[in-house]
């Protein structure tokens, strides 16, 4: 009988509900690997997995017969070229809009309120904030925007929150800007009530790019005696599906 692991593992705390233990740890392995590392040894996948190396061992074989992992001379391991395979299959396949509009219609569903993707347009003092995707509430009171309108930056929870993650220039901010991004970011998302129009709520989250860096911001907004701060999680898993996607 297998020994029962004294650390639970990151597959076990990520479990898919009704899905195969095996295959939750084999994918805890191809998750281990990061943008820019060629290889890891058994040791590193162990301690990012939280799994014990033996059970490292058996996956890995499994993995590398199927040639998603590949074993190196050296003794460590990589990616393997079914991965190349499948992400190629994937870019022909994918469309963002078709990613971004189902994710929106999904937190529109769950909350009944209007959902957006705002990326930054422009640079400097010119740049704004573009309204790139919308799916409005079925409600009939609800704020009225459509994709393609230009917001600003400095106002508006989406803008605080492309502005919070995103490249900035530290003389335009005053203290009290640099306060508040330093807590949007700490707390990884933003809602404010009537920041940008009176009697508007919002919660946004932002999007992330494959790198790390900021690619959007996901926005739920809502008449303002219709917030509710369950909605936040709703927006953070919401943009948690868009990270790496842009």
């Amino acid at each position: 009988m297998p020994r029962k692991a004294q650390t639970e593992s990151v597959a076990d705390r990520h479990a898919a509900p009704g899905g195969a233990a095996a295959v939750d740890r084999a994918v805890s392995l191809l998750s281990a690997f990061r943008l820019g590392e060629a290889s890891l040894t058994l040791s590193e996948l162990a301690a990012r997995t939280q799994l014990y190396k033996s059970t490292v061992l058996r996956l890995l074989a499994s993995l590398e017969h199927a040639r998603l992992v590949r074993r190196l001379e050296g003794g460590g391991y990589a990616l393997g070229s079914e991965v190349a395979r499948l992400n190629a299959v994937y870019a022909a396949s994918f469309s963002l809009d078709r990613a971004v509009m189902a994710v929106l219609r999904e937190l529109v569903a769950v909350t009944r309120e209007s959902a957006a993707y705002h990326l930054v347009q422009g640079q400097g003092a010119e740049a704004v904030r573009l309204c790139r995707y919308r799916v409005d509430s079925p409600q009939p009171v609800r704020d009225h925007l459509q994709a393609g309108d230009l917001l600003p930056l400095d106002r508006g929870t989406g803008g605080r929150v492309l502005t919070a993650f995103g490249p900035q220039t530290a003389g335009t901010l005053t203290a009290r800007d640099k306060k508040l991004y330093a807590e949007i970011r700490a707390q990884g998302y933003f809602s404010a009530t009537g920041d940008r129009l009176a009697g508007v709520a919002g919660i946004s989250a932002p999007v992330f790019k494959a790198d790390g860096s900021l690619a959007a911001a996901l926005t739920l907004t809502m008449p303002a005696e219709r917030y509710d701060q369950a909605h936040v999680q709703k927006v953070l898993a919401a943009a948690r599906q868009l990270n790496g996607l842009a």
